[in-house]
């Protein structure tokens, strides 16, 4: 096996640990719920927290990798996040599992931003597409085995041992990354920017907290938007900030790279609506329908099977279509799967269940690959670890964000209809509002180059056909 495949299938396990916790997690939220004798929806603070610890940490993982060796931080990652494993599936309440979480995002947090960085630096832009496609496989097989193995554990075990599974992967993670992975790191260090960590971490937890507690439907709603006011405050300081000083936590010139700008708004609207279906689609069929956690994990399994499918093929359809069109079409095309989640119904045949997720998984993962390299095309090898923070960063901002939006939908239209028990009509308000906001992505895809990206999908765009430099927003 060539090395640089190896060392995707490392990076992979990594991934394919982190997938699984993720959508096990998600699938169990309302055994957990039961168990806490909490409202499932309380329990969006479960994936929000972790993801609060992402958006905090992210930022400071490509300089932890620059100055103490991508190879050191991959491994303290994933010890984290076996730590924060073990305090998770010891919690007895939903703080306690809210604060293991976070735990456990200390690690995530660093994990995916330097696993991706260590791809960069071992394939380089030309083999990035292929060594993605290489990574996305395992990785994808997390969140595929995630909703069936989590329905077979909470049926005949306990939802605590959801998180111990992680444990042997992790190990074996450890092992190979210390004989495989180089530990690459920048000769030129640059000092750490503690007042913009500060500032962008407060930022990232408030917005993300504030909009989370808007969803609960316990929570003071008062309080909740003043903590998401401060977000925005501290959010604009660290803004003005960063445009001051001379080595930014955050390098904001990135934005002005039009491929990563593209991805940076328009993959974060995207990620906002489509981040909210880990959340969603098992409250939707475990408590509205009626059905198992088992069964219910299976549905949301054939969603993968798709997302699978899709892997092999990105390459040649990036090659064939370029960035551009394929973000375009292929984006219209996933918020349209949106819609026909909304009509799902108790009555809906199971078959026609099962078609829409997996032909809609295809099309996500479409997506997605194609956002996860569209933002490193045009990005110059001395800013490499910066964008793969920032990118990393707007990822699971727009994760957070949209499980948040989900809940607090979810809550105010129960509030509206004036119901006491989550119907289809609150999950038909919630995924055509996260229809809307996928679909508006597209106005920040429409200015690209048709040869965007060219170098690492290998498609030649016609000068003819590209858009006007006033087109676009």
């Amino acid at each position: 096996m060539k090395r640089s495949s190896l060392v995707a299938l490392i990076v992979a396990s990594a991934f394919f640990m982190q997938g699984m916790d993720s959508s096990i997690v998600s699938s169990a939220l309302p055994q957990i719920a039961a168990s806490f004798g909490e409202d499932p929806v309380r329990l969006s603070g479960a994936i929000t927290s972790y993801i609060i610890s992402l958006a905090i940490f992210i930022p400071i993982s490509g300089w932890l990798a620059d100055r103490f060796g991508a190879r050191t931080i991959f491994q303290a990652a994933i010890i984290a996040f076996l730590i924060g494993s073990i305090i998770c599936a010891s919690s007895s309440n939903v703080i306690q599992l809210d604060i293991a979480r976070m735990v456990q995002g200390v690690g995530g947090a660093m994990l995916v931003p330097v696993g991706r960085l260590v791809m960069l630096r071992t394939v380089g832009k030309a083999g990035l597409v292929a060594a993605m496609a290489v990574l996305s496989v395992p990785a994808q097989m997390g969140p595929l085995l995630g909703p069936p193995l989590g329905g077979v554990i909470v049926t005949y075990l306990s939802w605590r041992w959801i998180f111990l599974v992680n444990l042997p992967i992790g190990l074996m993670g450890l092992v190979l990354a210390s004989i495989h992975i180089e530990n690459f790191r920048e000769e030129k260090r640059r000092p750490l920017d503690w007042k913009g960590f500060f500032l962008f971490g407060g930022a990232m937890a408030c917005t993300i907290y504030g909009l989370d507690a808007i969803g609960r439907s316990r929570s003071d709603p008062q309080f909740a938007a003043l903590i998401l006011l401060c977000g925005l405050l501290i959010g604009a300081c660290a803004v003005w900030h960063a445009k001051r000083c001379d080595h930014p936590l955050i390098d904001l010139s990135l934005i002005k790279i039009p491929t990563f700008a593209a991805n940076f708004w328009g993959g974060t609207l995207f990620r906002i609506g489509l981040g909210s279906l880990s959340f969603l689609l098992p409250l939707l069929f475990q408590i509205v329908f009626g059905l198992s956690v088992f069964v219910s994990g299976l549905l949301i399994f054939t969603s993968s099977l798709g997302a699978v499918a899709m892997k092999a093929s990105t390459p040649p359809i990036l090659r064939r279509f370029g960035y551009r069109q394929v973000v375009i079409w292929n984006g219209t095309l996933a918020a349209l799967a949106l819609v026909a989640y909304a009509f799902f119904e108790p009555t809906t045949p199971i078959l026609v269940i099962l078609l829409v997720l997996m032909s809609s998984g295809f099309v996500q993962s479409l997506q997605f690959s194609t956002l996860n390299s569209l933002p490193y095309a045009d990005v110059p090898v001395h800013k490499m670890s910066g964008a793969t923070s920032l990118s990393q960063l707007m990822q699971q901002l727009g994760k957070g964000v949209g499980v948040a939006i989900a809940a607090s939908m979810l809550n105010l239209s129960l509030a509206w209809r004036g119901g006491t028990q989550l119907s289809t009509f609150e999950f038909k308000v919630t995924l055509l509002v996260s229809a809307v906001i996928s679909l508006a992505s597209i106005l920040f895809f429409i200015g690209l180059r048709t040869d965007a990206g060219a170098e690492m999908s290998g498609h030649s765009g016609n000068p003819a056909l590209e858009p006007s430099p006033t087109q676009g927003p």
